[in-house]
């Protein structure tokens, strides 16, 4: 039987042997909005829990947090709608004081380049900032109750209205995404994102998870400590285009958006499998190994002990993060990185290399991907044909059950 997953922007097929026993995961099918951008304008008048624009006192200054192109978030789609509508309503605003703050977190901050691609070209004299973790001015705002410190970009922090635009997804320890992590991961500081990640080994820290979830409600609490006043949520369909569009409260929209994401991408677990594929999704999901990396979260939920996976990633922009790679080259093997990063100070980078090397070390995990051999071996990873990978799998165990994940970087389990 031919079975068709995800590749960057293509796909590649696998052939399986028609008596083997296959479930396929996919995420559940609904129609996309018909008309998203009234449906945009109609959220924006009926915000949740919270004042519409027009209710709100004329500010001098806004800001509004965009994510980056590793999120397939539909800005072009979207920016213009909220620009005209703010324009519109505060007409005496000079568009010079709207900044538009462009953040992926950690990643490297977007050059030219990629704002061309991911901005309209008609952003009304609004000033874009490219976030930079490391290098942007940051200000000072406070320190959640774990500790956390509110670092934020100061071209974010320094408007008067604050508003985050972005997808809600499912993330291997935050719960899900959404709400205001656009701007308490996306706009921050090095060192804010490191404390709050620094949890993600806790008690409730996983996937689809928001009750007593401490990465989460620190999150939420920086937020509030940031002042991020208006959230604008999408919750996407596995071709990425909307499902529904959440406005209001961050935190009010975050729920919201996080029940109609887990009725999309949220899977019951019934059972364990011997061999697990997992396809990111395709792009921009599996746009560098970095980002890839989340699919290995729902395979490790549903493979059994000592199973097998097989990771399918093009990783077209390379190895994605310079902390990960100097860290995970320093090791020979898994087991050694894992009790090094143990013994360390919590790292942000370091982590990314524990996520793999907790699976890895307990399952045969392979990589089909455009990365060079050498890339892959620094990462202390196998690559190897996905067709000829699975061909010897089987070959070894001829009665192994298979589970394929179509897209497993926003899939998650729960239990049945």
């Amino acid at each position: 039987m031919l079975h068709t997953v995800k590749y960057g922007t293509g796909s590649i097929n696998v052939h399986l042997p028609d008596t083997l026993p296959v479930d396929v995961f996919t995420p559940r099918q609904v129609p996309p909005l018909a008309n998203p951008t009234a449906a945009f304008i109609g959220a924006l008048d009926m915000p949740e829990g919270c004042p519409r624009l027009g209710d709100m006192a004329a500010p001098k200054s806004i800001a509004i947090a965009l994510p980056d192109e590793t999120r397939p978030f539909p800005i072009k789609l979207l920016l213009p709608v909220l620009l005209e509508k703010i324009f519109s309503t505060f007409p005496d605003l000079n568009h010079s004081a709207v900044r538009i703050v462009v953040g992926g977190g950690l990643h490297e901050a977007p050059d030219q380049a990629q704002l061309d691609r991911i901005l309209p070209q008609d952003l009304c004299g609004c000033r874009v900032v490219s976030h930079d973790a490391q290098n942007s001015p940051m200000r000072v705002m406070g320190v959640t109750s774990r500790g956390t410190p509110v670092e934020i970009n100061a071209a974010y922090a320094d408007a008067e209205l604050k508003i985050v635009m972005g997808m809600v997804d499912a993330h291997q320890f935050a719960g899900f995404t959404g709400g205001a992590k656009g701007v308490v991961i996306g706009c921050a500081s090095t060192a804010m994102i490191a404390k709050n990640h620094s949890m993600l080994q806790s008690v409730g820290a996983y996937a689809g998870n928001l009750e007593g979830n401490p990465v989460r409600e620190d999150l939420n609490e920086a937020g509030a400590i940031a002042g991020v006043n208006l959230a604008v949520n999408v919750a996407l369909t596995p071709d990425k285009k909307i499902a529904a569009i959440f406005v209001g409260d961050p935190q009010k929209v975050m729920r919201s958006a996080s029940r109609e994401t887990r009725n999309l991408y949220g899977l019951k677990q019934t059972k364990n499998y011997d061999i697990v594929v997992a396809s990111c999704g395709g792009a921009p999901k599996d746009i560098c190994l970095y980002q890839a990396q989340k699919a290995l979260d729902p395979a490790r939920h549903i493979v059994a002990p000592g199973g097998k996976i097989l990771l399918v990633a093009e990783c077209s922009e390379g190895i994605g993060d310079d902390r990960y790679e100097d860290y995970v080259k320093l090791f020979k093997d898994h087991n050694s990185l894992l009790h090094d990063f143990a013994q360390r100070e919590f790292k942000m980078g370091a982590h990314k290399a524990f996520l793999f090397a907790r699976v890895a070390a307990s399952h045969e995990l392979v990589l089909h991907s455009a990365l060079s051999d050498a890339d892959v071996a620094k990462c202390l990873l196998k690559k190897a044909d996905a067709q000829a990978t699975l061909d010897r799998w089987i070959q070894e165990r001829p009665g192994a059950s298979l589970a394929i994940l179509t897209h497993a970087n926003s899939t998650f389990f729960y239990s049945a």
